[in-house]
């Protein structure tokens, strides 16, 4: 293969990764009776403690669903044979994402989708950290 093919690939598998990516967000915000990026705006307010640990806390939720995704998406990327297998994988990866989300919301003595908006953080880092494990524990999964 040529440089050019080798570009025109790059291309090709990032116009596929990139909007997977947000659809997965997207998924996560139609999925939550909060909005992460409204919680997140909202925090500038100085006058109120509230917002802005709800708004780290909202940070910290979302940027662990971020990172999860993207370590499934990546390893979709590598393990993919065409952009089909990609978009394929990457729809597996990203419901499973949501899915161990909402199990894990399910199983835990709080519920994360109430405790985020009134701004606990201990649980917006906690469910960060279980987004980025879901992430790595997916990503191994997806391999030929």
């Amino acid at each position: 293969m040529s440089q050019w093919e080798f570009i025109t690939n790059f291309f090709l598998y990032l116009i596929v990764a990139v909007p997977m990516m947000g659809v997965g967000i997207l998924v996560f915000q139609l999925t939550t009776p909060y909005n992460e990026f409204a919680l997140i705006r909202e925090g500038a307010d100085p006058n109120d403690p509230t917002k802005q640990a709800a708004a780290k806390a909202a940070a910290h939720d979302l940027g662990g669903k971020i990172i999860g995704l993207a370590i499934v998406l990546a390893s979709a990327v590598y393990h993919s044979i065409g952009l089909w297998d990609l978009a394929l994988w990457g729809l597996i990866g990203v419901a499973a994402q949501v899915g161990v989300f909402y199990l894990f919301e399910w199983l835990t003595p709080f519920r994360v989708v109430s405790e985020i908006p009134k701004g606990n953080v201990s649980v917006g880092l906690f469910a960060s950290r279980l987004s980025i494990a879901t992430g790595v524990l997916l990503a191994a999964l997806i391999s030929y």
